[in-house]
């Protein structure tokens, strides 16, 4: 392949600006299954060690049928990154601006959760827009565990 660039090799090949989302779009990011070496992996990441997050007969000596997952480690999963986003807004990304989460039910090892990201405001500036994304993760049951919101600055389509 002698025409090879690698300024063209992108997950997404069109780039997107601020002007180009709209509220209600949607970003679906992978589901997962909250296994053992999950909580393994967030402990050592996140130096918390407290047993309810990694003695099953703690939990369950406390009425909890499995580990219980962190908050944190459930909205870890909310992380754009996971998804496509970041690959949409390659050139236009400035920042990420905030975020807030509510964490509703508890996760245990072995439910799996299915995190998203919609579009619920968009802010226009001169150059720039705050694009608001509500974040939700259900678990297997149907049941929203996590609700929370993130806001990014993009840039405006240049010229």
């Amino acid at each position: 392949m002698t025409d090879f660039d690698p300024a063209q090799h992108r997950m997404i090949p069109t780039q997107r600006w601020f002007e180009d989302f709209v509220v209600g779009e949607r970003f679906v990011l992978p589901s997962r299954t909250q296994t053992t070496a999950v909580f393994a992996a967030f402990q050592t990441a996140s130096g918390d060690t407290h047993p309810v997050h990694y003695d099953v007969e703690y939990c369950r000596s406390r009425g909890m049928p499995h580990l219980l997952a962190h908050g944190f480690q459930t909205l870890i999963h909310t992380a754009p990154g996971a998804g496509l986003f970041p690959f949409m807004v390659e050139e236009s990304l400035v920042g990420f601006l905030e975020q807030s989460s509510r964490f509703l039910k508890p996760v245990f090892a072995d439910d799996t959760i299915y995190p998203a990201l919609e579009v619920t405001e968009l802010v226009p500036g001169r150059t720039t827009g705050a694009v608001t994304l509500k974040s939700t993760v259900f678990n297997q049951r149907k049941e929203l565990v996590l609700e929370g919101v993130q806001k990014f600055l993009i840039r405006r389509r240049p010229g």
